[in-house]
């Protein structure tokens, strides 16, 4: 037995998001804004505190906790980027995804 699809496939599917298909849907915007707010002020946090750790191991010669700090400073600043271009990554592979 050979599987055979279809011949008849529907090719002009037109779904896009809706705003207000939901109810809260206002809500969880200024919830996903709040958390990236929180998660910016916890990405500053983060760099200043690593950058703290990184000068006190630099100063005290400890090389272990100079590289932990440095580490810290990199992750910081790598969870600021992509907090901040969340929004702007989403809208990117969300056209991406609806040109294919």
């Amino acid at each position: 037995m050979r599987f055979q699809l279809p011949s008849t496939m529907p090719l002009d599917i037109t779904i896009s998001p809706n705003s207000d298909g939901l109810p809260g849907i206002g809500q969880l915007r200024g919830i996903v804004g709040a958390s990236m707010t929180v998660g910016l002020i916890l990405a500053v946090l983060a760099l200043i505190v690593s950058a703290i750790v990184w000068a006190l191991g630099a100063n005290s010669s400890n090389p272990h906790l100079a590289g932990r700090g440095k580490f810290g400073v990199l992750v910081g600043l790598g969870a600021a980027i992509i907090t901040g271009a969340s929004v702007a990554l989403v809208n990117f592979f969300w056209n991406v995804g609806q040109s294919v």
